[in-house]
């Protein structure tokens, strides 16, 4: 691969801003965003600090190629005038994913065998084998990007999406995307060295393993074990290991409190496995309550609460009195602490009662979701907020 091409760091909808900021954060340059990515320029060393320490990102993809085709043996033409060789080991295994729209390609598996075939005749003209391919995401992954006639051909340097944080073993009712979870801290005002995290309804406890985790300073991809990356030629174990050495270096014992309760037993011990799978259960005061009787410390920080939605006939109506009872909470215990609502039902955001400072926009899988944040102001200033 040669020393630096371009990279597009892609995202879930509504969150390249938040990406893009995180991105520079790392020291890089910011070249362009748009609706669901980021693009800057790099070479290996950059690929495998943005796989490892981003936590707001889907994918890394790396740029092997870009040209135009108008139609699938346009596709097939150009795929094959591409050293191959340089990049893939020719005992190796690949896999094609895609976007693609072209008014050629009516099923984007058509587009993903035509590039398959000319990596394939590539190497059996010039070197008379071919690697092997199939679905499998754990080797080399090729990313084709297809709109119109204009083509860009990527390595997926991340493989599995870096969207997963690895710690995750039990998921439980509906959790969110740890990107999206560690999108939405991101985007409040807590500060990471030194202010609270309250997180009632914890479920899973996603929301304040992400906190925990960057609070301490360790990567959002710390956990895994295995990128697209290591599957390229160039792949240099001497490097990741250097990385992952100076990654290390900015581990931090954090001294600020991280509350985490929910009202089902399961949901605790889930969390808490989680948390132990992420290294950071050792800071989190884990507790089986409703959320209504959380704990908050004194001092300053965020209450973060990611209520149910609501999605089946007849849960709005019951959920009225939680969301309104969230209002009750803010305002009794939670004076001197910004709060924040994450929720994909609008409607219901409303009978929280309490006047929003902002609102931000994203979206949970395909839900319209808002991030509300209360300012919960002490003493006097707490009346504008009634």
């Amino acid at each position: 691969m040669q020393k630096e091409a371009p990279i597009l760091v892609t995202c879930f909808p509504r969150v390249s801003g938040i990406l893009s900021e995180e991105i520079k954060s790392l020291g890089f340059n910011v070249i362009s965003k748009d609706r669901t990515g980021v693009k800057l320029q790099g070479g290996w060393k950059d690929i495998m600090k943005l796989n490892l320490r981003l936590r707001s990102a889907n994918r890394v993809l790396w740029e092997i190629a870009s040209f135009k085709a108008k139609n699938p043996d346009e596709l097939y033409k150009k795929v094959k005038e591409i050293k191959w060789h340089l990049l893939i080991r020719k005992n190796g295994y690949f896999t094609v994913q895609s976007y693609v729209k072209n008014d050629f390609i009516r099923d984007t598996r058509f587009a993903n065998l035509k590039l398959k075939d000319g990596i394939a005749d590539f190497y059996q003209e010039t070197m008379g084998i071919r690697p092997d391919s199939g679905p499998d995401i754990d080797k080399t992954v090729i990313y084709l990007y297809w709109v119109n006639d204009d083509v860009s051909i990527y390595f997926d340097t991340s493989g599995e999406s870096i969207s997963k944080h690895g710690y995750r073993k039990n998921p439980w009712k509906a959790p969110m995307m740890e990107s999206l979870a560690a999108a939405t801290i991101l985007q409040s005002n807590w500060d990471p060295e030194k202010g609270n995290f309250v997180n009632p309804m914890c479920g899973s406890g996603t929301l304040v393993i992400e906190a925990a985790l960057m609070a301490s300073g360790i990567p959002g991809s710390w956990h895994r074990r295995n990128f697209g990356f290591m599957h390229i030629i160039g792949y240099d174990p001497n490097l990741w290991i250097s990385i992952r050495k100076s990654a290390k270096a900015g581990f931090r014992t954090p001294t600020q409190k991280f509350i985490a309760t929910d009202i089902s037993p399961k949901a605790v011990s889930i969390a808490q496995e989680n948390a132990e799978v992420a290294g950071v259960a050792n800071i989190i005061d884990f507790g089986t309550c409703d959320f209504l009787e959380t704990r908050v410390p004194e001092g300053s920080g965020v209450v973060f609460l990611n209520p149910e939605y609501g999605e089946r006939l007849g849960d709005e109506k019951k959920l009225t009195i939680t969301y309104k009872s969230i209002g009750d909470f803010f305002k009794k215990k939670c004076a001197g602490y910004t709060g924040y609502v994450f929720t994909g039902n609008l409607n219901l955001a409303k009978v929280i009662g309490l006047k929003p400072a902002r609102k931000y926009e994203f979206l949970n899988a395909r839900i319209d979701s808002r991030l509300i944040q209360f300012d919960l102001y002490a003493g006097k200033k707490n009346r504008p907020l009634k």
